[in-house]
């Protein structure tokens, strides 16, 4: 007592006007060493240098590598697989027991679930679906029920060795077993009663890795719901609803994912078989309500379809109707020009018979290759009209011979291959419905060429041209 009261004391230090001071506080375990002192003496199993190998500066950018290289602390995987930390630190998500393994990943996912990390949580939930499918895929294949046997096999003569190696009491133990195997009825009931708890242990974990991989499949589901993942939400949903018919969540993640790809039909298959489950479960009942809204925008969308497709057949009818009535031939290639929304149709209403036909114009310039396009040619306008606007000022003709339409002939190919020269006064109706013409891929091609000598050598070079396809 005494010697504690004097380490009591040594604590306080009298100052000069009687009043102790405390020192500073009392350090629980060894004291640390003092500033410079020799580590050497601390860590005498280490080799020599070691110290100083592990104390030396290390650089912000050194450090941070360093720690890197800790599982713990790495930002990234190592491009590399050797490092064995890591490798230890994964083996250990496998430890256990499938069950066990496949409970942990759950929880993991849940986790990431929570914050709304939905690709972290479905890998999570992925590896405990591999790990209890893995496991029941080994429980049923023959050569793997072989393995656990024989290994039951070695654990037993493993246990008789160790009886007959035992004390007296092990043997007489050992003896009495033996009376007992002498009886057929006895050791027969001892024999199925253990086989019949092994099988009850076998069936409640079966029955419980059932039970976790349907939840599995099912939380994996809703996030490829989050994800937008619609088909791998079906698929998930499908497996659960396999181990397990009546899973309500299952249903109804189907019913979304479906109902976000239009299958209005099975999504309405799903949401009515977890109704008549649960006719009050609010988030089937609001599902539900979604289907109908859907299915009723689906429909008018649908009637509009079927309207415009209506109306571009009675289009399609009435125009080929009013060439038929006016006698333009018609004909398509395999290689149609481009012209967008460009066509024969009958304007100002292309759904009233007694409209006008209208039709786009080419006009080809071809001695200085060059064109213009006409969206509508009505039928009862004439090349002229058009021409008193198009050829003044081209800026292409340098020579003047295009300024005005009485400097020009038109001309159109005819059906035999040849040439008709088309009067500017006369009506498009005029020339397409004479049967000499006909209109190709719903173009009409005019060609245009200067009067004189250099129409007639655009002629005669037609003809030629022609007549060498012709051989």
């Amino acid at each position: 007592m005494e010697d504690v009261t004097k380490s009591a004391e040594s604590l306080n230090i009298s100052n000069d006007n009687g009043a102790s001071e405390s020192s500073a506080p009392a350090v629980i375990g060894p004291a640390p060493p003092p500033p410079g002192a020799d580590l050497s003496a601390l860590f005498g199993n280490l080799p020599p240098g070691a110290l100083a190998a592990n104390t030396k500066p290390m650089t912000v950018q050194e450090t941070f590598e360093e720690m890197n290289k800790h599982p713990l602390f790495m930002t990234s995987l190592p491009s590399d697989e050797d490092n064995e930390e890591l490798a230890a630190l994964q083996a250990l998500a496998y430890e256990g027991t499938p069950l066990e393994n496949a409970q942990n990943f759950k929880e993991q996912g849940n986790e990431c679930f929570k914050a709304k990390q939905w690709k972290d949580a479905k890998e999570f939930y992925g590896k405990g679906i591999a790990v209890l499918v893995k496991a029941d895929r080994e429980r049923r294949d023959p050569a793997f029920k072989a393995k656990v046997e024989e290994e039951k096999r070695k654990r037993e003569e493993e246990a008789r060795k160790a009886r007959d190696k035992g004390d007296a009491k092990a043997k007489m133990e050992a003896d009495l077993e033996n009376v007992k195997a002498e009886m057929p009825i006895t050791a027969e009931a001892k024999q199925d009663k253990e086989e019949k708890k092994d099988e009850l242990s076998e069936e409640e974990t079966i029955k419980q890795e059932a039970s976790l991989l349907e939840t599995l499949y099912c939380n994996r589901a809703a996030c490829h719901l989050s994800l937008a993942n619609y088909r791998s939400c079906t698929l998930d949903c499908a497996a659960a609803l396999r181990l397990n018919p009546s899973n309500l969540k299952a249903l109804y993640r189907s019913g979304r994912a479906l109902l976000s790809v239009s299958k209005i039909a099975e999504a309405d298959d799903a949401c009515a078989r977890g109704l008549e489950i649960d006719p009050s479960n609010a988030a089937l009942k609001q599902l539900a309500r979604d289907l109908m809204a859907k299915n009723e925008e689906i429909t008018r969308k649908q009637r509009a379809e079927e309207a415009r497709l209506e109306k571009e057949r009675r289009k399609k009818t009435l125009k080929k109707a009013a060439l038929e009535a006016r006698g333009i031939k018609t004909r398509t290639t395999d290689d149609p020009p481009s012209m967008e929304d460009a066509c024969i149709q009958l304007v100002p209403d292309p759904l009233d018979p007694q409209s006008e036909l209208s039709f786009p114009v080419m006009l080809l310039y071809p001695l200085k290759l060059e064109s213009d396009f006409i969206k509508e040619f009505r039928e009862t306008e004439s090349v002229g009209q058009h021409l008193e606007y198009i050829l003044p000022d081209m800026p292409w003709d340098e020579e003047g011979e295009y300024d005005r339409p009485d400097k020009v002939e038109c001309y159109m190919e005819s059906v035999s291959g040849g040439l008709i020269r088309v009067p500017q006064k006369a009506s498009l109706l005029r020339v397409l419905s004479s049967g000499k013409t006909e209109v190709v891929d719903e173009l009409v091609r005019m060609f245009v060429v200067p009067k004189g000598a250099k129409a007639e050598g655009w002629i005669k070079e037609w003809k030629e041209k022609k007549s060498g396809e012709k051989k």
